[in-house]
């Protein structure tokens, strides 16, 4: 990231920031999806870009995740640069085919004569009294797919300078947003920057346990280390960023450091991120280790309505905590 002066932003006004900049540099890039127009998106991410842009560019879709998915494929192969927004991610499932079976194996199967250079923009996460259709995270529905590409940025800053960089780069993008953080506030650079994909940031030093995060939790983590730090416990807390392909040098390197990792992730803890990290440090690190990893995830159930139930349901500070107290035994 280049030095910038930094202004205080909300995560929802970064992201509108990096559409604007992104769209006036290149007039190739357009946006799709459901009232992203003059409504602004049901978050309200692309408030403004209709007025300035015009509908050829911002362009308010049917309700048909498919269509939206299958139409950002083809103008790709045809040279454009698609923005495509599913309003929550677990529509994404409407179009996995054109995403599993089209878009990652473009490049592939075409041998570089096509691309799929498109950005899938969702809101995923729990927490709000969403319910079983509207709360769910679906990186792993994602993570066994060659070619795809998943991107989960934590902070205002990171949300911006990752779009800009996903709506850059020739693969095909699927950016997870964190309805949780979308009016959480931080300082972002002024103007154009970009935030390299595939590297994970080290969101805060320590020495004796190592906390892998994304989204969310990268923010519980660190309540939990803060809390712990009382204890006389140095937490090293790493914000994955990308989570297809990770970057798995940053973390071996901070768990080789401490000797002790904690794999935290809201989603279920059965074939997740959770359990991929969790394999690939025990696979790498067997002998620096000096406790097994712990998981924190959500539990195996779909997500109800009641807030107190999927307080529950899902993973938080104190479940952090209570995972690192279990490795610092």
């Amino acid at each position: 990231m280049t030095q910038a002066t930094t202004r205080t932003r909300t995560f929802v006004q970064a992201l509108n920031e990096a559409l604007d900049i992104a769209m006036e540099r290149d007039p190739n890039v357009y946006m799709l999806g459901e009232d992203i127009g003059e409504m602004g998106g049901d978050f309200g991410v692309t408030r403004g870009l209709w007025a300035k842009y015009g509908d050829a560019r911002v362009r308010d879709t049917p309700l048909s995740e498919a269509a939206i998915i299958g139409t950002s494929v083809g103008s790709a192969m045809l040279g454009m640069r698609p923005v495509a927004e599913i309003m929550f991610a677990d529509f994404i499932g409407e179009c996995y085919d054109q995403l599993v079976n089209n878009a990652a194996k473009m490049h592939y199967m075409f041998d570089g004569q096509f691309k799929a250079p498109i950005v899938v923009r969702t809101a995923c996460g729990g927490g709000f009294g969403g319910g079983p259709h509207h709360s769910q995270s679906v990186e792993g529905w994602f993570l066994n797919v060659p070619g795809i590409v998943l991107v989960a940025p934590a902070t205002p800053a990171d949300a911006k300078g990752l779009l800009l960089a996903s709506i850059e780069n020739d693969n095909p993008i699927i950016f997870l947003e964190h309805k949780a953080l979308y009016r959480i506030k931080g300082d972002v650079p002024e103007g154009y920057y970009t935030t390299p994909l595939r590297k994970a940031a080290v969101a805060r030093a320590g020495n004796d346990v190592t906390v892998v995060a994304t989204m969310k939790m990268v923010h519980e983590a660190l309540a939990a280390a803060a809390e712990l730090e009382k204890e006389g416990v140095s937490v090293e807390v790493i914000d994955l960023r990308t989570i297809r392909p990770y970057d798995a040098e940053t973390v071996l390197e901070s768990v080789r450091k401490t000797g002790r990792a904690v794999v935290a992730n809201e989603a279920p803890k059965i074939g997740g991120l959770a359990a991929e990290l969790s394999a690939t440090i025990g696979e790498e690190c067997f002998h620096d280790l000096k406790a097994p990893v712990a998981r924190v995830a959500g539990l195996d159930t779909p997500i109800p309505f009641s807030l107190v139930l999927e307080k529950y349901i899902l993973p938080g500070k104190e479940e952090v905590i209570a995972g690192i107290r279990s490795v610092m035994k």
